[in-house]
């Protein structure tokens, strides 16, 4: 796995002299892989008219092997327009494919790649190896970009345990569905896909083999290139998902409910300006993270359990304690995971996060809350990188249940870290959950540990983006009014 993206990664460097960017990169890696596998495999692809130079129409293959023998402008030709042809094919192929353009306007270039797909035989690898070369991919794409890359990018330590813990198990009943309402590139759908062969050693009776394959993945992503990226990394893991292209919050939800909720909506308020309009939604407000609880909450089948990102502002910004009452109400919250300090570097710098878990038809009546931040050494990418053992103590303090109902106790964590609170508590800090601090946290009285001044910027510009959309709805709101 190493070599394959030690190679691949090699060429993206390369190419940036020519001004192919990463995305633009692996997108088209995308669909060279897609074109190569397909013909490792003897899957038939379509072909598109051609014209000879003597007015002769004849049938062109979109195929890997005619792709491969061709060079200089023709190349490029030719692969502009099995794009275009493929682009326009029903199901899988055409949602690979479509709106598909060629960025790769150098033959040289173009010809570069080709040859760095065909050196290795993807289909002789095990599925795990070439999904992960893909997702080293991404990983050294997000790390490039840091900024914003957290969109797209979830840690996979934090992912892993977020799933493990929840236990997306789609042999439960016949019409058990997972989705991530905000997608990104499908790191939580791989890694529930992934959990379940881990599970099963890869054995299922075909049934439900094939009802895993086609109508248990679902997802949503606003942005085409890593809804595009998602549909192609699940289809490593032979997989076919079900991810549309739109908005989660402001579009309304179809009839569809779903047994699991796995996400990471993205961070900041970028583009909330307006307060969506949806029945649905108790609570009026712009900010998205809020906004997103809530449509979790309405896709969420009754035993429905779900684990959500949330960055530490969405606890106590405005309006966060009335969602929050609403959300407690109808599910139980019946576990906040505080992250440690630095989790999404160096993807999103400075933002801290926590992890809420819930399960929808009851109502929450204590908050087990675990913090892993606390006098904890801040996550860097080279020192101290994220892994799994980091979530260790936590998962052994949350237990086997997937709706947090095993038996627990505060001294499970020996240093104090695993705390519960009644409703009462609750209640009285007005659902504010970032408000439960116990534990003095002595890095922060250090002036040597106060952190970097650029990450205490994010974090302050984070809050002020929060109060600057809250206030932006409210004139919205006022505007409606005055209008009324």
């Amino acid at each position: 796995m190493t070599d394959v993206v030690g190679k691949l990664w090699g060429y993206a460097s390369t190419l940036r002299h020519d001004g192919v960017d990463y995305g633009d990169y692996i997108e088209q890696l995308t669909y060279m892989l897609f074109l190569k596998m397909a013909d490792e495999q003897g899957i038939d692809l379509p072909a598109y008219a051609d014209e000879k130079d003597n007015g002769e129409k004849v049938q062109v293959p979109c195929d890997w092997p005619f792709l491969r023998k061709q060079s200089g402008t023709d190349l490029t030709a030719h692969y502009t327009k099995a794009l275009i042809t493929l682009g326009k094919q029903p199901g899988m192929l055409g949602d690979i494919f479509g709106g598909a353009q060629n960025r790769l306007a150098n033959p040289a270039t173009l010809a570069r790649l080709v040859k760095a797909i065909d050196e290795t035989e993807w289909t002789s690898l095990e599925v795990d190896v070439k999904a992960a070369a893909f997702e080293g991919l991404l990983e050294k794409s997000a790390a490039e970009g840091k900024k914003g890359a957290g969109q797209y990018f979830t840690p996979r330590p934090l992912i892993r345990a977020m799933v493990s813990l929840i236990q997306p198990d789609p042999r439960a009943n016949q019409s058990f569905s997972i989705t991530d309402p905000a997608c990104g590139t499908g790191g939580f759908l791989v890694a529930a896909y992934e959990w379940l062969k881990e599970q099963t050693g890869g054995a299922l009776d075909r049934e439900t083999a094939r009802r895993v394959k086609t109508s248990t993945y679902y997802g949503q992503e606003l942005v085409a290139r890593p809804r595009r990226l998602a549909l192609m990394n699940l289809y490593l893991h032979q997989v076919e998902p079900q991810i549309s292209l739109g908005d989660s919050i402001y579009e309304v939800p179809g009839s569809e409910r779903f047994n699991v909720v796995l996400t990471n909506p993205p961070f900041g308020n970028r583009g909330a300006s307006q307060v969506p309009q949806r029945e649905d939604f108790t609570i009026e407000t712009a900010n998205k993270q809020l906004n997103f609880l809530q449509h979790i909450l309405t896709i969420l089948k009754v035993g429905g359990r779900a684990a959500v990102v949330v960055p530490d502002n969405v606890l106590f910004a405005d309006k966060a304690g009335e969602v929050f009452e609403i959300l407690m109400k109808d599910a139980d919250v019946h576990t906040v995971l505080r992250c440690p300090r630095g989790t999404f570097t160096p993807y999103t710098e400075g933002t801290n996060t926590n992890v809420i878990f819930f399960t929808k038809g009851r109502p929450t009546t204590k908050v087990w809350i675990f913090d892993a931040r606390a006098n904890i050494p801040k996550i860097t990418k080279v020192a101290r990188p994220l892994t799994d053992d980091f979530f260790d103590e936590f998962m052994a303090c949350y237990g086997t249940d997937p709706n947090g109902l095993s038996p627990r106790r505060e001294d499970m964590s020996g240093d104090g870290r695993w705390r519960v609170f009644g409703m009462d508590e609750v209640k009285h800090r007005d659902y504010k959950i970032d408000s439960f601090k116990w534990l003095r946290d002595e890095e922060l009285d250090d002036p040597d540990e106060i952190g970097d001044p650029a990450e205490l910027l994010s974090s302050a510009l984070a809050e002020l983006q929060a109060a600057v959309a809250e206030m932006e709805g409210l004139r919205h709101f006022v505007a409606d009014e005055v209008d009324a």
